[in-house]
């Protein structure tokens, strides 16, 4: 088909690779010190390469290329995030975890039991394709909720999956990422728990919109904490 595509010039390029960095679709790689177009069909042709590029060695131009495949763009995202997540830091790769409850007993007038199942629980570093997701009953809440209700272990973490964050103070929006982790997954049910506070809002408009772009159709509910630990909706 004949579509708008970027053009490199290789002889402006000065294998800096911020045009590589800039591509979040990936289509671009650096090759012997020159960035180089290695993926047509990554390239969706909106050029968020060209102003990264201080040479303008990059423009565009109209001619046969393949169609642009955005579930393949999709899926490399995913593969390379969770290549990321497993050779990185030990404190994100992902694992099942099997509570004995008889380890988390504090003293014998006092049961606490931890109900996480998995690891790990940031919105940021959990893999869109982690095992545990599939046929999940779905946990995204906000971290300070942990703290502000004394039950959150029994009533919300137990028998669900668990992923946190906080909206004000993350950089970014966690719609896409929920979102390709709904629509990946065959997940069961959504509990989404926010604190009281406005900025909290945040975490609950995002996990929403992940769901109505996703297409799927899954039981929701939404439950909000009180500063003084009360649960209030």
């Amino acid at each position: 088909m004949i579509r708008k595509i970027i053009k490199i010039d290789d002889k402006k390029c000065n294998g800096c690779g911020a045009c590589a960095k800039a591509c979040h679709e990936g289509a671009i790689e650096m090759e012997n010190g020159k960035a180089k177009l290695l993926r047509e069909d990554y390239c969706d042709g909106l050029g968020d390469c060209l102003p990264a590029c201080p040479t303008n060695a990059i423009s565009f131009e109209e001619r046969e290329a393949p169609a642009y495949d955005e579930m393949a763009v999709m899926q490399a995202k995913q593969k390379k995030q969770y290549d990321e997540l497993q050779c990185g830091c030990p404190g994100t790769q992902s694992r099942i975890i099997v509570q004995n409850e008889d380890s988390n007993i504090d003293s014998p007038s006092q049961a606490s039991v931890s109900r996480l199942s998995q690891w790990p629980v940031q919105i940021k570093l959990a893999p869109i394709n982690a095992p545990y997701l599939e046929g999940a009953d779905l946990l995204i809440a906000a971290d300070c909720t942990a703290y502000a209700y004394g039950n959150f272990h029994e009533r919300f973490i137990k028998n669900r999956i668990t992923l946190i964050g906080c909206p004000k103070l993350d950089q970014g929006d966690y719609t896409d990422k929920l979102k390709h982790i709904i629509t990946n997954n065959n997940i069961k049910s959504l509990t989404i728990v926010r604190m009281e506070v406005p900025c909290c809002g945040g975490i609950e408009k995002a996990a929403k919109r992940a769901l109505q772009e996703s297409g799927k159709f899954i039981p929701l509910k939404v439950a909000t904490i009180s500063t003084d630990g009360r649960i209030i909706d």
